[in-house]
């Protein structure tokens, strides 16, 4: 969707601290440093979240990992996971026609998996684009990782890592923004202490958009409180509770279609009406975290998450051209229900044995997804006689009117058999990071094993694979770092063949190398990775003639991605914060197949793609505080 670019005022409250430390600290990581009321901005982190479960500085972990910090969110003003965040992440790219209902990007020739708090909230449809009200920062893991997940896509994952109870004084902010096309959003976030054992935050927020295409809208509303129970100085429980509703104008109404080829209608058409019924989602997620520390060396982490979206709505799409400039509309509903629960408990630990260390990380995953979705009533909104006239320079109405769906049977009964997923997973995980020379040199063995059973409109699949994992990184100095790393991942398929057999699960291998150097004492790093991912048993529908409903799949075989990344963050003059990414993605297949020749590129995905974000702040002088 274009940008929303026009006027924008910010206000903002921010109550007095009761501390004498001149600097404010984030989970162990400087976010903002206070020095004689100047202000120094960090877009870097040195250290990933608790839920990413590596205890340890980026730096030094055999894999390309960055982090979106929730001041450079602030400064790009960027409001939802769909709006402005891929700028900040070398290689992402966003293809599809969801707008801002959910978030499909693509990361080294995959579908990026969709993390929150480090549990897999991935689905077929969902989850719902993740605004950024309650997001504390971005963490972005590039390649499997075998240590969060390896029944996934093989390019990587995001994981959103929300906000928490911080424990400290009353303090709050208060915002509203004012854009183009009638945006309005306000957002609110509380953070304060109830007494020394137990502390509580609440984010609430609503915005009301439209857009540039005539008749889209979309509105968000967000409740958002979480408490912090300190049980003692070795165990503490977080509980947090996300309620989020839109309403917005039906999906695929983003989607324009012409036979004259790109950008052949003006920005503001479009082919909704409306008169449509609104789409309305309905979130609510519940997270629990109970962690315990043995002692310095040892901690027990336990989580369970429970997720359940439902979604009343419908799906407008183009039937026919009756002629070059006349199509009949089709609206189908899209009603659905989405419901996930997920448990996972590990362990982080730390052994010295002479003059070798350990770095343990061991745990268990289970989940359970189920998608059920009712999109098999449709209504055609014009006629052949009376279609839709691309170039009518005013509104007409749909000729048929406007449908009236059943919706009298459960959602269970409408959906089945051909709307439902599901899809059940345990995994178990093992990795030691063995350190050498004061840990300059580490040497990274895991293996995780996963049984994944899964039902896909009707059709059936049983995986079970142990996938390694094999990293290597030597820190030159404490600024300098170089690593390989070996690793593995695999996405069952639900994919019926004309002889009866079923699809084998996609799997994938990945190498990678890599660098990461910080500079000037970490006020910024670069990194730069070069990697190679190789893909098996891909399918995709049988394009013969006669296969009615896509029922069946032929194998595409095997295809191969290489490509090299580079990332510069951080503060590279005084009060000049920089974000820079290039990316060079090269998606090919390397076998001939049904339906292409070796050699042939994987459609869909940009060769070249380069970012820039640049940001001055006045640090003296009666401009002190104003950026640009």
């Amino acid at each position: 969707m274009k940008k929303v670019i026009g006027c924008l005022a910010i206000l903002s409250f921010i109550s007095v601290f009761s501390q004498k430390n001149d600097s404010i600290t984030s989970n162990n990581n400087i976010q903002e440093v206070v020095l004689k009321g100047k202000y120094y901005k960090k877009y870097i982190k040195k250290r990933g979240s608790s839920s990413m479960r590596l205890d340890e500085e980026l730096i030094k972990i055999p894999q390309n990992i960055s982090i979106v910090t929730r001041r450079a969110l602030e400064d790009q003003q960027v409001t939802s996971i769909s709006d402005g965040v891929l700028r900040n992440i070398s290689g992402a790219q966003r293809i599809e026609h969801w707008s801002d209902l959910y978030t499909r990007f693509t990361m080294r020739g995959s579908r990026a998996g969709s993390f929150l708090n480090g549990v897999n909230v991935t689905s077929n449809f969902g989850p719902l684009s993740e605004d950024m009200s309650f997001v504390d920062h971005i963490e972005i893991i590039k390649g499997p990782a075998g240590f969060l997940m390896s029944n996934g896509e093989s390019g990587g994952m995001y994981n959103i890592v929300t906000k928490k109870p911080t424990g400290g004084v009353l303090n709050g902010i208060a915002r509203m923004m004012l854009g183009s096309f009638s945006t309005y959003r306000g957002e609110v976030d509380i953070d304060t202490k109830l007494n020394e054992k137990v502390a509580f935050r609440l984010n609430i927020m609503a915005a009301n958009k439209k857009s540039f295409r005539d008749y889209e809208f979309n509105d968000r509303y967000i409740i958002n409180p979480s408490f912090k129970f300190n049980f003692s100085d070795k165990t503490s429980m977080t509980a947090e509770y996300i309620y989020q509703r839109a309403k917005m104008s039906e999906l695929g109404s983003a989607y324009i279609f012409s036979l004259k080829g790109y950008a052949d209608k003006p920005v503001g058409y479009t082919v909704s009406d409306p008169g449509i019924d609104p789409t309305k989602v309905e979130s609510h997620m519940i997270n629990i975290n109970l962690q315990h520390k043995f002692n310095e060396h040892w901690k027990l982490t336990n989580q369970l998450t429970y997720v359940d979206e439902s979604t009343l709505g419908s799906d407008i799409w183009i039937n026919q051209f009756v002629s070059e400039n006349k199509i009949i509309r089709n609206l189908s509903l899209w009603d659905s229900q989405n419901n996930m629960k997920f448990g996972q408990v590990f362990l982080n630990g730390w052994i010295k044995e002479g003059a070798m260390s350990h770095k343990i990380l061991a745990g268990l995953d289970l989940g359970s997804k189920k998608y059920i979705a009712d999109w098999g009533q449709t209504f055609e909104l014009d006629t052949e006689e009376n279609p839709f006239d691309m170039n009518a320079g005013s509104y007409q109405g749909p000729k048929r009117g406007y449908p009236k769906f059943n919706r009298d049977q459960p959602l269970l009964e409408r959906a089945s058999p051909s709307g439902i997923t599901e899809q059940h997973y345990t995994g178990v995980s093992l990795q030691d990071e063995l350190g050498f020379f004061e840990d300059a040199l580490r040497l990274t063995l895991a293996a995780r094993y996963t049984s994944v059973k899964e039902n896909n409109y009707g059709v059936k699949s049983h995986a079970n694979k142990i996938n390694p994992r094999i990293g290597l990184s030597y820190s030159i100095n404490e600024n300098l770092s170089l690593y390989t790393l070996y690793d593995q991942s695999f996405v069952p398929q639900a994919g019926l063949f004309r002889d009866g057999s079923t699809a084998k699960p996609l799997t994938a291998n990945n190498v990678e190398f890599g660098i990461k150097k910080d500079w000037l004492s970490g006020k910024w790093n670069t990194s730069l990775s070069l990697y190679s991912i190789t893909k098996h048993n891909a399918i995709a529908a049988d394009p013969s003639s006669n296969n009615v409903n896509n029922k069946y799949a032929i194998l595409l075989g095997k295809t191969r991605v290489q490509g090299t990344e580079f990332d510069l963050k951080g503060e590279v003059l005084k009060g000049f914060n920089v974000i820079l990414n290039y990316a060079f993605t090269e998606n090919k297949f390397i076998e001939t197949t049904a339906l292409h020749k070796k050699g042939d590129l994987v459609p869909g995905y940009a060769k070249h793609a380069a970012n820039a974000w640049l940001n001055y702040t006045f640090l003296d002088g009666h401009f002190a505080g104003f950026g640009i």
